[in-house]
């Protein structure tokens, strides 16, 4: 059987996640308009009769800022060494940004293998495919030199048009990564979609019906800690803290008569119910910890110091 890991990697907003829970055929990864909703390494399992694909949905590159930017950026770069085939996924209905660049000419540089490079978003217009494609000549230019003189070779990637919002327009993706894929034995059983750790998971879910909520006001500077979870027959008891950095923040997440953390509690309550089939009951608490991005102990805590870090 066919089976590869793959890291999805990709500035921020390029459909990456989206992407991911379409080829997994659920919800794994939190899905936001707003940069940086992916804050960790996720893993989706895709089983098909070919075999088994394991996803790495990675948080976006992104000009970093502070101690929980500069790990972000570390989380994708060493998942995409550490992957069979690397997935860069491309907003194409945009020109190139610098972030896309960044990654044609680390793949150049360094002559990595079993490329497929997604441009997403192809059911939009206009669609700048060309303007990628030399992009990627540039790169390979600039790197020629370092081969002839006993550098990496250059490498050819795949390209593959998509739009992550439909089924049936990801299916070119699905083909292209199998056809890349090796032989070899499954990693994960069947019945598995995810093997990411259900504290970090109910966060996620968390903090995406906030940012739902609050879209651009504070998005950077929300965190969610999960500090326990109790477990009866058919129903879990969660209790979690709502980072922010500044007293006043608070109430702009509390919201007026408390609403915004009504309106995320509930959704989150009901999409945690659905993913774990039990009912599932939020107690959440708005906290002040200023410089929290910057707090090692608690970016370890909510998993953004771990292995893959």
């Amino acid at each position: 059987m066919k089976v590869a890991v793959v890291g999805v990697v990709g500035r921020t907003n390029a459909g990456k996640s989206t992407l991911v829970n379409r080829l997994v055929g659920e919800k794994v990864s939190i899905v936001s308009p707003v940069e940086q909703t992916t804050r960790n390494t996720i893993r989706g399992i895709v089983e098909d009769s070919r075999g088994q694909l394991v996803l790495l949905d990675t948080p976006g590159l992104h000009k970093a800022v502070g101690t929980l930017g500069t790990l972000l950026n570390r989380m994708a770069r060493r998942s995409a060494a550490g992957a069979d085939i690397t997935c860069v996924v491309y907003d194409a209905s945009q020109e190139p940004q610098l972030e896309d660049v960044g990654w044609m000419q680390r793949i150049a540089r360094e002559g990595t293998q079993n490329v497929l490079f997604v441009l997403n978003k192809a059911d939009k217009k206009p669609f700048f495919r060309s303007m990628f494609e030399d992009a990627w000549k540039e790169s390979l230019s600039a790197h020629a030199g370092e081969a002839k003189s006993g550098g990496p070779l250059p490498v050819s990637p795949v390209w593959v048009e998509c739009s992550a919002l439909d089924d049936v327009r990801v299916k070119p993706v699905l083909d292209a990564l199998f056809a890349m894929a090796g032989e070899g034995e499954p990693l994960f059983p069947e019945d598995v979609v995810t093997d990411y750790p259900r504290k970090l998971a109910i966060a996620d879910v968390i903090r995406e019906k906030f940012l739902a909520k609050l879209h651009q006001e504070l998005p950077h500077e929300l965190g969610v800690f999960v500090k326990n979870i109790a477990e009866s027959k058919g129903r879990w008891e969660v209790s979690a803290d709502i980072l922010v950095n500044r007293a006043s923040q608070k109430p702009i997440v509390i919201g007026r008569a408390a609403q915004t953390i009504k309106f995320a509690r509930k959704n989150a309550e009901k999409e945690l119910s659905e993913m774990f089939g039990v009912a599932v009951s939020l107690e959440l608490w708005v906290k002040v910890e200023p410089n929290w991005m910057k707090n090692e102990r608690l970016l370890s805590s909510m998993g953004y110091m771990g292995e893959l870090v």
